[in-house]
């Protein structure tokens, strides 16, 4: 455990958003023909009859009917296949008033079981009172000749269903889109409405993609009392579920839970104190005492580190261990055919590969850890063991496979991720009911891999297999929730093995030799003119980002030529500032991509995208379609995650979509989605973990100073394989040197395992 300050990021009270009508057109009319409906989402397209035209329309528009009279919102755009169209934002039905107009809706057989005579003989008996009799009087519709009470009854349901989503898009319009409508509509029926006024807090737990803030906002604008146990219960599971983690933490003590709820819901800790004992008889919450200290979980968080306790230590228990003898022989062997001598370190990593079903290897650049792989791969080939390899990240998959020259996936690929057409989510077709079929599951960059994932491959490994995490320990942790290598390392359960020696080869690089000085809290070697170590002193952080232009624009590839394209990284301590990688990207994008003729672009927000733009995914979005290949050896998946990188290669101004392209795979990017991707000539450290490259360029400028930490800086120059130009102030590289804050999570594995 761990006693990181913990305050929450930000208060989600806020007004409702204001509804965008008054910057849509407007066009009032009758739907002449369904071209396209989707039933799942919502999605519509239809030939849309105006007084003196005919129009198509597209949009989120359920349960729409031929001869339904609709006013719609929205913009109109040139589609390359399809022409002029009307891109729908919102849109309300136009119900019919009179007994003609409503005999000419139900006649278009809007409602199920209702066609053109019997709606004539319905008209007839009600006139101008048919809708509100149909809504709220169905029994008086057995009194027309041919309708029985059962088929009142299945007509009533009927219409109503569709006054309900009617009823739902009008009232929800202004806190959510369409989309989102449907989703909630699905979840309720036609008691949506009266759901969300009743407590909108029910939202955030039983319709995905709804949080706090959202269900806040709602409640707010509802008047609903903020002091209400329905809102504190869920503001203190929001903190839990969504703001602490993404402050990296698994689980908080239930004290700083407690403060942190009552600030940022603005009440008292007795209040907060209450609404955590609701949760936990509920079962919302679940506590845990570790080391003297109360912890709070989320249920599914709580599970989550449970299962990858109890796994590692059954997979550590049931793995075989080879006899001691054949271990020496095949050292012995691998020594003879390399022509080698392994060191004491590397020998260690592989006599506790073979003798453990969980094992874990960390050490800097440098200390031969892929050399242990290398040893690795070839003794469980001669044993006619299967191997798996896999990372976190598409770099670094891509970089494990040029290292070993064999094939290595991601973590996500491995586990065979998929796409449900039903659910429109994805899921991980590995696990606990298809398990991997790999002797030996060897995973690279295990500092990267959160709580989640690592759930997620324990559920695949069989029990009998082995499985070896490979990772620097010393660089920064993962991105999600939870420290895994580290707390597995501190529970003291496993086999674990650090190399510290660096090899002569690897001793001849500033990079490696001033990484492990700065990882020892040593201040590295910056005047060496002829290395691979560069420091450029700049005084001002205007000149910092200066030089950092004018080296990636004109300096670096005049001197280096073909090596630098594409191969020249910014990794910046923070975003912010003048040598943030916000301004950077401002500059560099001006200055790498600027506007051209025929060259496209899309504004989204305050964001201008441009073909041939450098971009990079912000966040987990397991639902993005990709394609990869052409032909028959075309693949087709899902999933683009945080801290990809890739090109836009295509814009369709039109309909709003961009093409990007990643080093295995093309996906498109429409609407929101374009709110994951962000410019990546510069990057920050967190946002570099996991991936490597040629050159690499540090501003070392007045960041804030939480983030000028020595991991940080650490991990920034282990992410260079050929060069590291560090540009900036000798004093700020001192104060990060000196600077040990490590990046504590409240996280309770290591508690978990030393329990057993």
């Amino acid at each position: 455990m761990y006693n990181r300050p913990y305050s929450p990021q930000k208060d989600p009270v806020e007004p409702p958003a204001a509804s965008p009508k008054d910057d849509l057109t407007r066009l009032k009319g009758t739907v002449e023909h369904i071209i396209y409906a989707n039933e799942d989402n919502g999605y519509t397209v239809l030939d849309f009859g105006l007084e003196d035209d005919v129009v198509t329309a597209c949009g989120v528009m359920p349960y729409i009917s031929d001869g339904d009279s609709l006013i719609l919102w929205g913009n109109w755009v040139h589609n390359p296949k399809y022409g002029r169209q009307f891109k729908v934002e919102q849109y309300e039905r136009d119900m019919p008033a009179d007994a003609a107009a409503i005999l000419r809706y139900l006649s278009s057989r809007t409602v199920k079981g209702v066609g053109p005579k019997l709606a004539e003989r319905i008209v007839a008996q009600f006139g101008d009172e048919t809708l509100d009799v149909m809504e709220n009087h169905p029994e008086w519709l057995s009194d027309v000749p041919g309708i029985s009470r059962k088929k009142a009854a299945e007509i009533a349901e009927d219409f109503k269903a569709k006054a309900g989503i009617r009823s739902a898009m009008m009232f929800f319009r202004d806190y959510f889109g369409a989309a989102m409508t449907v989703r909630i509509y699905k979840q309720y029926g036609s008691s949506a409405v009266d759901v969300a006024k009743e407590n909108p807090y029910r939202l955030c737990d039983e319709v995905e993609g709804i949080g706090f803030e959202r269900a806040d906002r709602m409640a707010m604008s509802l008047g609903l009392d903020p002091q209400s146990e329905d809102r504190l219960m869920s503001g203190v599971k929001y903190l839990l579920t969504s703001n602490a983690a993404r402050n990296g933490h698994v689980c908080l003590p239930r004290e700083k839970l407690t403060e942190a709820a009552a600030q940022l819901l603005r009440t008292d800790g007795e209040k907060v104190s209450a609404a955590i004992d609701a949760q936990l008889e509920l079962g919302g919450l679940v506590a845990h005492r570790f080391r003297g200290e109360h912890y709070i979980y989320d249920t599914a968080t709580d599970r989550q580190e449970k299962y990858i306790a109890d796994k590692l230590l059954l997979l550590d228990k049931l793995c075989p261990a080879v006899n001691a003898g054949d271990v020496g022989a095949f050292i012995a062997r691998e020594e003879r055919e390399q022509g080698m001598s392994y060191a004491a370190g590397q020998k260690q990593a592989i006599v506790d590969a073979l003798s453990h079903g969980v094992m874990l290897l960390t050490g800097g650049p440098g200390t031969g850890k892929t050399t242990v792989v290398h040893a690795l791969l070839r003794i469980f080939r001669s044993m006619d063991m299967t191997v798996a390899l896999c990372a976190p990240t598409g770099r670094a998959a891509k970089r494990l496979s040029e290292s070993t020259s064999m094939e290595a996936k991601t973590i996500h690929r491995l586990l065979e991720m998929e796409f449900e057409e039903g659910s429109g989510h994805s899921r991980f077709r590995r696990g606990e009911q298809d398990l991997l079929e790999e002797a030996v599951v060897i995973v690279d960059e295990a500092s990267m891999v959160d709580n989640a994932l690592m759930c997620s491959l324990c559920k695949a490994v069989k029990p009998g297999a082995r499985l070896i995490l490979i990772g620097d320990a010393d660089q920064l942790p993962s991105v999600g929730a939870g420290r895994v290598l580290n707390d597995l390392i501190d529970s003291g359960r496993f086999a674990t093995v650090r190399l510290t020696e660096i090899f002569r080869q690897a001793g001849q690089s500033l990079i490696v030799t001033n990484a492990h000085a700065i990882n020892e809290g040593e201040f590295p070697n910056l005047t060496v003119k002829n290395n691979d170590f560069f420091f450029l002193p700049r005084r001002y952080d205007r000149e910092i980002a200066d030089t950092v232009v004018e080296l990636i624009e004109t300096r670096l590839p005049r001197a280096y030529g073909q090596a630098t394209e594409g191969g020249i990284q910014i990794i910046s301590p923070s975003r912010k500032g003048e040598a943030g990688t916000e301004n950077l990207n401002r500059r560099l994008q001006a200055a790498l991509n600027p506007p051209a003729k025929g060259k496209r672009e899309l504004k989204y927000r305050e964001t201008v995208f441009r073909v041939g733009d450098r971009v990079m995914q912000t966040k987990n979005n397991y639902d993005i379609e990709w394609e990869s290949g052409n032909g028959v050896d075309q693949t087709i998946g899902n999933g683009v995650f945080n801290g990809d990188i890739g090109t836009v290669v295509f814009i369709d101004t039109a309909e709003g979509e961009m093409v990007v392209s990643f080093d295995d795979k093309e996906a498109t990017y429409t609407g929101e989605m374009l709110d994951e991707l962000e410019h990546a000539w510069a990057v920050t450290v967190h946002k570099s973990q996991g991936s490597e490259y040629p050159f690499v360029i540090i501003p070392a400028y007045n960041a804030p100073p939480l983030l000028l930490t020595r991991n940080l800086l650490y991990t920034a120059v282990t992410r260079a394989r050929r060069m590291v130009i560090l540009v900036g102030r000798e004093d700020i590289v001192r104060t990060m040197v000196d600077n040990n804050r490590q990046t504590l999570r409240y996280t309770g594995l290591a508690c978990r395992l030393e329990r057993g």
